[in-house]
């Protein structure tokens, strides 16, 4: 995009700018605004530098740099040598110019950039020709006034609109409306894996105004897989530590479910997701034909649709499992059952449990988007 102000010094201005710069006999930005000016110059003997390489050759922004060619041109040499007044005064964008800062922040950011910032979009504001000058400051204000946060990415399940996720999803909701049956005990189930870290180095104590400090170097020393097995409705959970997560492993999880946890019941309601290994074929890969069709006739199961996810209260549960107690490092298997273990314990003793509160009819007013249109 071409400059609107254009530096073009003569010998004369050059050589009166290199004798300011040599003496060293006035004030710092003086010399430092003159060095600049003698990089912008377009002129027969300048090195006709860019904006971008004058603002991070002498560590400004490049609105500096813009306004120092301004005043060179409006105003003339001896003025752009100066240190501009300040006025304290606030500058009103009109509701055009905020909408088009809003539609720059939703855009994607300039080649080179993984993301907007406030001063990256100051500086593409003026270049645009959306406004003559603008500071970050201002855009901050005005994106805080938007409520906009470029710079920030949260990761989500996005699903898609289909007949079969809502599907999935309304069995899901009508099954956690079924009330408490201890004959059909309500299940959700999920699984995570974590990794083993044994520490080099010790780490140094919590202090008071010193929060505890823990060395990167770290060793792996393996991992383990945890099964979340959670009955909302009894606010029970148990945890079951494996060392894969292969489909012998679910089936052996299955099994301890039917035959420990729940051996009085008639049929498990059980909710999880469609990971490969979670399906009535592994207890076949894992059992004798008749021990695995015996523990299949105790489920009724229940998927999750794919991208659904948040449907299962299992993953809340290790959503709070890891953030009490696995946020820090765990070195062996036996500590990792050991945690888990004690954590769970407390839990079940506090009676902690989802209070679920998303419906059906919930679903189809806040989730509309996701029904296909009939």
């Amino acid at each position: 995009m071409p400059k609107k102000w254009i530096v073009e010094l003569s010998q004369e201005e050059r050589t009166e700018l290199e004798q300011l710069i040599q003496k060293g006999k006035v004030a710092g930005y003086k010399i430092r605004q003159a060095h600049m000016l003698l990089q912008a110059d377009e002129g027969e003997f300048g090195p006709s530098w860019s904006d971008v390489q004058i603002a991070e050759a002498y560590r400004t922004c490049e609105s500096t740099v813009r306004n120092l060619r301004k005043r060179l041109v409006e105003k003339g040499f001896e003025s752009a040598l100066e240190r501009e007044k300040q006025i304290n005064r606030k500058i009103k964008f009109d509701g055009e110019t905020e909408a088009k800062l809003v539609a720059l922040a939703c855009s994607e950011p300039p080649e080179g950039y993984s993301k907007w910032s406030v001063r990256l979009l100051a500086n593409r504001m003026v270049q645009l020709d959306m406004v003559d000058e603008i500071s970050p400051m201002s855009v901050q204000r005005l994106m805080k006034k938007n409520e906009l946060k470029p710079w920030l990415k949260k990761q989500w399940c996005i699903p898609e609109a289909s007949g079969e996720f809502v599907a999935h999803m309304e069995d899901i909701l009508d099954v956690y409306q079924r009330p408490y049956d201890p004959k059909r005990p309500l299940v959700c189930l999920d699984e995570t894996n974590r990794q083993l870290t044994l520490e080099i180095r010790s780490s140094i104590p919590v202090k008071p105004r010193s929060p505890k400090r823990i060395d990167y170097e770290y060793k792996r020393n393996g991992v383990v897989n945890l099964f979340m097995m959670f009955a909302p409705l009894e606010s029970k959970r148990h945890v079951r530590v494996s060392d894969q997560r292969k489909r012998v492993d679910f089936a052996a999880c299955i099994q301890e479910l039917v035959d420990v946890h729940y051996a009085e019941a008639e049929r498990i309601v059980l909710v999880m997701d469609n990971l490969n290994t979670h399906s009535i074929g592994s207890l076949y890969e894992a059992f004798e034909p008749a021990e695995a069709k015996r523990i299949a006739n105790k489920l009724e199961i229940h998927y999750t649709p794919k991208h659904g996810s948040w449907l299962n209260m299992a993953e809340i549960e290790i959503g709070v499992l890891s953030r009490q107690a696995l946020s820090d490092y765990v070195s062996t298997r036996s500590e990792m059952v050991s945690r888990v273990k004690a954590w769970e314990s407390d839990r079940n003793e506090a009676h902690s449990t989802v209070n679920w509160q998303f419906t059906t009819q919930d679903a189809r007013i806040r989730l509309k988007r996701l029904y296909p249109e009939v």
